[in-house]
């Protein structure tokens, strides 16, 4: 499976707020777009899923035009992580899981042994499954957060564009669900774009890595092409130590 970005200009009100963006993703492969606030990143998941109201791009899935394709076959492309935790507080977490499988159900709505076959795969990929009766309400943030994700996994989307999906999630969860993802691309042949803030975690679980400033691509490519250090200094404005661990290969970034 194969996701083409090509964008000349998108936003919001005929802004351009981001800008002559390409890039190409294959099967398997996990793009970490990273970048300060206010670069882009999460204006660039909204252009590609299609909600921005000015966009004057390309955005291709095997092939299929994104624009040209119905809400309904998007939805069983591409699913999308927000970066809000907010679930429905009345619903159960089982029945908030089920949304993701929306795209496939007919016209009452009714759910199919395979569609709950992804459910109860997903909430037990995301540990959510010991609290499925419980109303989302009662859970706390990183645990809503977990049932986004859950949600997104039930979809089974050959992409998945994620904007911050850690973001309220603690250290375990965070590596967790980053392997998990990767396992997922490495095994089921996905194609995954994450928005990320924290770069050690980019430089782990990354294979490509789209770094943008101003609403535009500064740097696109492997490790070895954009986690430089005169790099990451100039796009965050701040000085910046990389540092190879004797480990086989881990990065760790470090303000100096």
């Amino acid at each position: 499976m194969q996701l083409r970005v090509s964008i000349d200009q998108a936003g919001y009100d005929q802004s351009a707020t981001i800008r002559n963006i390409h890039f190409t993703l294959q099967e398997g492969q996990l793009l970490a777009v990273i970048g300060p606030n206010g670069s882009g990143k999460t204006t660039l998941i909204r252009a590609i899923s299609q909600v921005l109201p000015y966009d004057e791009g390309q955005y291709h899935i095997n092939g299929t035009n994104l624009k040209e394709a119905s809400e309904n076959s998007r939805a069983q492309l591409m699913a999308v992580v927000p970066q809000s935790t907010y679930v429905p507080p009345s619903f159960l977490v089982r029945e908030v899981v089920l949304m993701g499988r929306t795209p496939y159900m007919n016209w009452n709505g009714k759910s199919s042994r395979v569609d709950e076959k992804f459910v109860q795969e997903a909430m037990e990929q995301t540990d959510v499954k010991k609290f499925e009766d419980q109303l989302c309400g009662e859970l706390s943030a990183g645990e809503r957060q977990r049932v986004i994700l859950a949600r997104a996994l039930a979809q089974n989307t050959p992409v998945l564009l994620m904007d911050e999906p850690t973001s309220h999630l603690d250290l375990r969860y965070q590596i967790e669900f980053l392997e998990l993802t990767r396992t997922l691309g490495i095994n089921n042949g996905k194609t995954v774009l994450v928005a990320m803030h924290d770069l050690n975690l980019a430089a782990r679980f990354g294979d490509l890595f789209l770094a943008m400033k101003n609403g535009s691509t500064d740097a696109f490519g492997s490790a070895q092409d954009v986690l430089l250090p005169e790099k990451l200094s100039e796009i965050y404005d701040l000085a910046v130590r990389v540092i190879k661990l004797p480990d086989g290969g881990s990065t760790v970034v470090i303000p100096q």
